[in-house]
């Protein structure tokens, strides 16, 4: 004889597998502190790694930058500094997945919509990985991260971020971070001609030293709103750019 289940007894709510629940990018108050420290340096972004934890990879427990030139509105990683930086990882015991595929950049300004340069640095540098994150933090703290996956029919999902103080963690070291930022960023002026290239050289432009006002106004159409909005705050700012008659000259 079976029992039966009365009205009043309720089921026991079973906690839902690791695997149902949403994904959440997660960082360590250490790593978040130092993003913002680097955030907060200058007036331009500034690019580097999420190192994770081995058994959860979407816990950012280090913020990790190499060389790189920087400006308003873009980034470029020095080769053999990315080379140096993968080699370290290895050589202390970390997996790929763990060094190399979170990919951290600040923008200087309130918006955290990647431009359409850091969406296709993303596709031509991670598209070979089964996975990877595309993370953007703006000035005022908004945040955007997109998980994308490469393998099967492929997809990519927004992520929510935390900063995890549930766990124990390190405090700031602001000597050692603000010895990092001299060592790895340069900034340098940004014209409408600079090529974004976040993990390869800056390509040479072939143009004139005073390129046509119609170069101009194509570089700048080209441009995403984000983008666009970038320049014409650079320009406000910048009143030497303009001359008596009030037009602009470009460097």
């Amino acid at each position: 004889m079976t029992q039966e289940t009365t009205k009043s007894q309720k089921p026991e709510k079973k906690e839902a597998p690791r695997s149902s629940r949403p994904a959440v990018l997660r960082f360590s108050p250490t790593a978040w502190a130092k993003l913002l420290f680097f955030r907060d340096q200058g007036e331009t972004e500034i690019g580097g790694f999420g190192i994770t934890r081995a058994n959860d990879l979407l816990y950012v427990e280090e913020f990790a930058t190499v060389r790189q030139d920087v400006t308003v509105a873009s980034i470029s990683f020095n080769d053999e500094a990315v080379a140096e930086f993968f080699e370290r990882q290895v050589d202390a015991g970390r997996k790929p997945e763990q060094f190399c595929r979170i990919w951290l950049h600040t923008h200087p300004g309130e918006s955290c919509e990647p431009s359409s340069v850091d969406e296709e640095t993303f596709r031509r540098v991670f598209g070979r990985c089964e996975w990877a994150v595309l993370f953007v933090l703006g000035k005022t703290g908004k945040t955007h991260a997109k998980l994308k996956f490469n393998v099967g029919p492929g997809g990519a999902i927004l992520l929510p971020v935390e900063v995890d103080y549930r766990a124990p963690f390190q405090g700031t070291d602001l000597e050692a971070w603000k010895a990092e930022y001299e060592a790895n960023i340069k900034a340098e002026p940004w014209t409408f001609f600079h090529s974004e290239r976040p993990f390869g050289s800056v390509a040479d432009v072939e143009a004139a030293d005073k390129p046509s006002s119609e170069d101009w106004l194509e570089a700048f159409e080209s441009m995403d709103a984000a983008e666009r909005r970038l320049v014409v705050d650079e320009i406000a700012n910048r009143p030497e750019l303009w001359d008596d008659e009030s037009e602009v000259i470009l460097p």
